[in-house]
């Protein structure tokens, strides 16, 4: 019987992103807090930066794209803020978003699974990804639930279960 496996990753999803950057820029367009404080968010690349007036009305900002990325099931452990810098005469939050599991991550995700998991697994790096094998499709199942139980701090979706 051929192994099964399947792909832990950390990838988003492109266009939740754009909905929640869309869905935040008409809010800010709209709300009587952000009348007349020139907030805005735009994306470029893999950076999203907020701007505005005032701090205050940035660190809103960001709450309320925390807001949609939330609804839209994005995790917010896939973005980094950075903290209000003032330049010029607007406060700029940059966000970055991440991708990929680093290395270090993904060692740490294979060493789990080695110490606490059953003893039928494999895993492999491959690139920025891991991928977990196995004989049993139930020790795969166990391998997945102790993944998500443990308290990573970067964002992960599986693939490719067969």
């Amino acid at each position: 019987m051929a192994d099964s496996s399947f792909d832990v990753v950390s990838k988003i999803n492109q266009a939740e992103l754009d909905n929640a950057i869309n869905q935040c820029s008409r809010e800010l367009e709209t709300r009587f807090d952000f009348k007349n404080t020139g907030t805005n968010i735009a994306k470029s690349g893999e950076k999203i930066t907020i701007t505005s007036e005032t701090e205050e009305r940035a660190k809103a900002a960001l709450e309320v794209f925390k807001e949609k990325l939330v609804k839209r099931s994005v995790s917010l452990k896939s973005i980094e803020a950075g903290e209000p810098e003032l330049s010029g005469k607007e406060h700029k939050i940059v966000i970055v978003t991440k991708e990929g599991i680093s290395q270090e991550n993904a060692k740490k995700v294979t060493k789990l699974l080695k110490d606490s998991g059953p003893k039928s697994i494999k895993a492999q790096i491959q690139g920025d990804e891991l991928r977990v094998s196995s004989k049993s499709k139930d020790d795969l199942q166990d391998a997945i639930a102790l993944i998500k139980g443990a308290n990573l701090d970067f964002a992960i979706q599986f693939t490719n279960y067969r």
